[in-house]
């Protein structure tokens, strides 16, 4: 049986995870408990006792124990474990599509989920691609990002719920009289901004509503999400 230690990261780390970052590494370490029969930590209690957390937790036992809860509780919300039938008190079983999960790579893709510095991300844009960056579905964290950048403009703009798209940032940087646009900049400084944001939403929002856009690199992902919260504070900056 290997080590808790040999799945989840340095404490330090683990700390810092929200639920769902963690619940993936836990589903993962349970899977192994499974198949090499240690049924007797496929319970909640039993796997947060002091002696199975061992030196893993060692100073930090309280706080280890809690953050493993809320993931155990994370899998449990999401169906990838359940409670095992005809058994009193926390013991589980993992469910179909908690081995569907695992088999189909998605542990992979998750673990990529340290990549994303959800801590300096807009808040709301963490909100809206953190989830689905998590589960590895990276086309939806894209739309999802570049989503949040065009509904951001229109609010700050005070534009129209018809203005959508590259059209509402046209009009939103327009480099004469866009209610974003940053007059003391030199016209094709204005030009380039107004350029920048369609370009954008163009490139990246446009084509994830209209057809599956094959995005399988975490790190590309990153970037662009990173791209779309940049937008977002140039906007923010305009406005205020």
């Amino acid at each position: 049986m290997p080590k808790i230690s040999d799945v989840f990261p340095p404490v330090e780390v683990l700390l810092t995870m929200e639920p769902e970052e963690l619940a993936l590494l836990l589903l993962e370490y349970l899977c192994q408990c499974e198949r090499n029969r240690s049924s007797g930590l496929l319970n909640r209690y039993n796997f947060t006792l002091p002696a199975n957390l061992g030196e893993y937790s060692a100073g930090n036992y309280d706080a280890v124990a809690k953050v493993i809860t809320e993931s155990w509780v994370w899998l449990e919300r999401e169906g990838l474990i359940a409670p095992s039938p005809g058994q009193k008190d926390q013991w589980i079983f993992i469910t179909r599509r908690g081995y569907k999960f695992r088999e189909t790579g998605d542990i992979r893709s998750y673990k990529a989920a340290t990549l994303l510095p959800r801590e300096i991300l807009d808040p709301a844009l963490a909100s809206k691609v953190g989830p689905a960056f998590l589960r590895g579905e990276y086309d939806t964290a894209i739309f999802e990002a570049f989503k949040e950048v065009e509904v951001r403009a229109r609010s700050l703009s005070g534009l129209d719920q018809t203005d959508l798209g590259v059209s509402l940032m046209r009009k939103a940087f327009h480099p004469d009289n866009g209610p974003l646009t940053d007059n003391t900049q030199e016209s094709g400084e204005r030009q380039a901004i107004s350029n920048l944001f369609a370009g954008a939403i163009g490139c990246f929002k446009n084509p994830s509503s209209h057809r599956d856009v094959d995005f399988s690199d975490p790190v590309e992902v990153v970037e662009l999400i990173m791209l779309a919260d940049r937008l977002i504070r140039i906007a923010e900056r305009r406005k205020s």
